[in-house]
């Protein structure tokens, strides 16, 4: 068992990290904090050195890599800054279905731009009504004729207000017993007649990060914009949050991480009581136990992306990968704001706002609760 990173991944990780500490700087995440902007061009710059779509096999644009090397590059990103990483990260959001499961024109057509940094994506799949449960869909669509007719709404949407295209999960066998049965994804283009989408509002956190309602009124979609077969989108979806799970776990990696950075920083060189706080046993034994959790994650996190590139999928991983990372982000990142007393309050001191960013770790792509029925089913059985 070789627990080392090859020379290609050490490469990928140096020029993730040394573009984000070239571009990520202070100023202008606070610049697109304030002014909840997507960083749009350090967006295009990423996607021209080859970081956005880098798990693409190279026809569509991507660089012939895994989901480790792209768990890699999403760390490195959340580690220098959580919004602006986050953010950059998720600009090809649910590209995977279409990778795992379009047609070769599908993929041509709307993969390759995206590494281009010409498009950006979206997943449609919470519902007002179900949030974390897609086993029944509100969002329904009725074939008629070479068209699917679609009706509903989808609500916190990452990308949903910026992204070109979103793949929809939609119902279009009612009748199916049980209902995820007859779920299918379908590809809508933002320019689509009846389609509209509306921010959500203020949010807590990843504030750079476009966050959208949906709403399909009679949107027509030719057939061809069917994402792999008819009445198979449920089982899709399901396979591509085995992926994203790994992602979202190197985001909250990335700024558990980066908060560590800056108490460190901060303990070496902040003075109390005649003394550096580095030099407090009690500093120490924190600094210690986040580095613990820290280095745990990184664990957990790497094996679940390994186990995906040897076509491995566990649900079980993926799912402690995501709910111990998302957990452990947020106990670092408060940790942090701790050491720094009140001056880890100040968004000035960027850990605030590392905290801020990180409770979504706890949230999107399945709650912590629902990764823990995940991680239950799957040691239970059935009994």
């Amino acid at each position: 068992m070789d627990f080392r990173l090859t020379k290609d991944q050490e490469q990928i990780q140096k020029a993730a990290r040394d573009f984000a500490k070239g571009e990520f700087d202070k100023e202008t995440a606070l610049q697109h904090e304030r002014n909840h902007q997507f960083p749009k061009e350090i967006w295009k710059k990423a996607c021209k050195l080859g970081f956005l779509g880098i798990h693409y096999p190279e026809k569509y644009g991507g660089q012939e890599y895994g989901i480790m090397e792209n768990t890699l590059v999403t760390e490195e990103f959340c580690r220098q800054d959580s919004g602006l990483g986050i953010a950059v990260s998720l600009a090809d959001f649910a590209s995977e279905i279409l990778l795992r499961h379009g047609t070769e024109e599908q993929k041509l057509k709307y993969l390759v731009p995206i590494t281009k940094g010409e498009f950006l994506s979206s997943g449609g799949f919470t519902e007002p009504d179900h949030g974390s449960d897609i086993t029944l869909m509100n969002t329904t669509a009725v074939r008629s004729g070479d068209e699917y007719v679609i009706n509903g709404v989808k609500t916190f949407i990452t990308n949903g207000t910026i992204s070109n295209f979103v793949l929809v999960l939609c119902q279009t066998d009612p009748d199916a017993k049980p209902t995820y049965r007859g779920q299918s994804v379908l590809l809508v283009e933002r320019d689509a007649p009846g389609f509209t989408s509306s921010d959500v509002g203020e949010k807590m956190g990843i504030k750079m990060t476009a966050t959208g309602e949906l709403s399909f009124n009679n949107v027509k979609v030719p057939a061809s914009h069917l994402v792999g077969k008819e009445n198979k989108g449920f089982y899709q979806v399901l396979e591509f949050f085995d992926e994203s799970r790994v992602e979202i776990a190197a985001q909250a990696l990335g700024i558990a991480e980066g908060a560590f950075d800056r108490a460190l920083a901060y303990t070496k060189q902040r003075s109390q009581f005649g003394k550096k706080l580095a030099e407090f046993q009690v500093t120490q034994h924190k600094l210690a136990d986040m580095v613990t959790k820290i280095e745990t994650a990184r664990l957990i996190i790497y094996r679940a992306a390994w186990n995906f590139d040897q076509g491995i999928i566990d649900p079980k991983l993926t799912s402690i990968a995501k709910m111990y990372a998302g957990r452990i982000a947020v106990e670092v990142a408060d940790e942090a704001i701790q050491l720094h007393g009140g001056y880890g309050y100040m968004l000035e001191y960027e850990v605030e706002r590392f905290y801020r960013d990180a409770k979504i770790m706890e949230i999107y792509e399945g709650t912590r609760e629902i990764q823990k029925n995940t991680i239950a089913s799957a040691v239970l059985g059935k009994f």
